[in-house]
């Protein structure tokens, strides 16, 4: 019987700004490439690519490219859940799910990272439910960073080597 434990983690950070900016962060392909991905690519139902300030929906299709990597490196997801406001849930890594949740709390805005259905794996290398709480730390440190004014910390070149690579 596998360990549920294993399977789901939260994380939650805080950031001196309103929620509406730390939502833009997150719910628009511009947001998401300030401080998270290289490139972000939404497609409507319909198959149309949005615009980078345009908002994302439910339902809508991702490719994702990061920073220190080629563009065979893609995550490929869809958006499950998006209230316009406050709340994303999307697809990610070996079939978990996303929950983002944007509150404004004792005069901060919060945000509170939840990555469920997480499969198994005991080689830590490969082990989602590790490696991804670590990336979503070091992401959202960088929103942080990004958004309170600092600086950008990804590593941005293909030969430079990183700890998340």
């Amino acid at each position: 019987m596998a360990d549920e434990r294993w399977s789901k983690f939260k994380i939650t950070a805080d950031f001196d700004t309103d929620v509406r900016s730390i939502y833009e962060s997150w719910a628009t392909p511009a947001g998401l490439e300030k401080w998270f991905l290289r490139k972000a690519d939404f497609y409507a139902i319909a198959g149309r690519l949005r615009e980078p300030d345009e908002f994302i929906k439910k339902e809508d299709t991702y490719s994702w490219y990061w920073h220190g990597y080629d563009d065979t490196a893609v995550e490929n997801g869809q958006v499950l859940e998006n209230n316009g406001s406050d709340l994303l849930k999307f697809t990610f890594s070996g079939g978990s799910i996303v929950t983002v949740d944007i509150q404004s709390k004792y005069g901060l805005t919060i945000v509170e990272l939840t990555q469920e259905n997480i499969p198994e794996e005991l080689d830590p290398s490969k082990n989602l439910f590790v490696q991804c709480q670590i990336g979503w730390t070091f992401y959202l440190a960088n929103l942080k960073s990004v958004i309170e004014g600092g600086n950008d910390l990804r590593n941005k070149r293909l030969d430079v080597a990183s700890n998340f690579k």
